[in-house]
């Protein structure tokens, strides 16, 4: 009788620890969940004070902006499904957008000084496929910039905008801009951020004498973007460049080189 009252005792004992473990994990997720400042505020004061000239202070920000950055991105990789689902089209994509760029800056700031993102890891783009983005209580761990862009805002919103919004710490891409992205102003944001990256000459042009339209790489590589929404990448890119000719027939493309070069400050200045 003794044996059997110490097993009986063992029994219960072990599912109530099987009960404990199973409801402990749902306890701590919910603990560790934040609500989200929709304003982004401290990512925009981040950008007023380490951003200038569309150039990025990255020993600035590895000085004196490191655990403010680094508290604003805790906030982020604490944010959840159940509020997430709750937020707006226009939330969500500010969302996501701050997130790539906030932790884009983190990694550069984890390796400065260097001279391009793409030193970063033993092959070219491995910075953009590390999985050092932690978001649990959103995609069930970590995931990368490459799964921000790709898995996420391309997969889920339709919005080619995004690709002039997205800054991957490089002079070919577009500029940072100087103020955090808002569901309350991404609209004009998001217009104001693709006029802007068509209107840089070094990136984009058309030469009338040989009826080509030199564009950045990005539309290219994020091609399908484009024509799903304009039924072609010239047909996206007159909507925003004022320049009748584009829409002619007998346009050609032609890429320009795109420039790796970390988007810091100019060591010409």
């Amino acid at each position: 009788m003794r044996k059997l009252s110490i097993l009986y005792a063992l029994r219960i004992t072990g599912l109530c620890l099987l009960a404990w473990m199973l409801t402990t994990p749902a306890i701590t997720l919910a603990a560790d969940c934040l609500k989200m400042d929709p304003a982004h505020g401290a990512w925009n004061a981040l950008l007023q004070s380490w951003v200038s000239d569309s150039r990025v202070a990255y020993a600035g920000f590895k000085e004196e902006g490191r655990a403010p950055l680094e508290a604003y991105l805790e906030t982020l990789s604490a944010t959840c499904a159940p509020d997430y689902v709750k937020w707006s089209r226009e939330e969500r994509l500010a969302f996501w957008i701050n997130a790539y760029n906030a932790f884009t800056v983190k990694l550069v700031v984890d390796h400065y000084p260097i001279r391009s993102i793409r030193k970063i890891g033993f092959l070219p783009g491995a910075a953009f496929r590390r999985r050092f983005i932690p978001m649990p209580g959103l995609k069930g761990g970590a995931i990368s910039l490459d799964g921000i862009e790709n898995d996420t805002l391309r997969a889920d919103f339709n919005e080619p905008r995004i690709h002039f919004a997205l800054v991957c710490a490089s002079l070919g891409c577009p500029a940072l801009r100087k103020e955090a992205y808002r569901a309350a102003d991404l609209e004009r944001q998001l217009d104001e951020q693709t006029r802007a990256f068509l209107s840089d000459t070094t990136k984009n042009r058309f030469d009338p004498v040989t009826n080509t339209l030199y564009l950045s790489p990005i539309f290219d590589w994020f091609r399908a973007d484009f024509e799903t929404v304009a039924g072609s990448v010239a047909g996206y890119v007159a909507r925003y460049m004022d320049d009748p000719r584009i829409s002619e027939p007998g346009v050609k493309i032609a890429y320009t080189k795109y420039d790796w070069s970390l988007n810091g400050p100019n060591t010409a200045d």
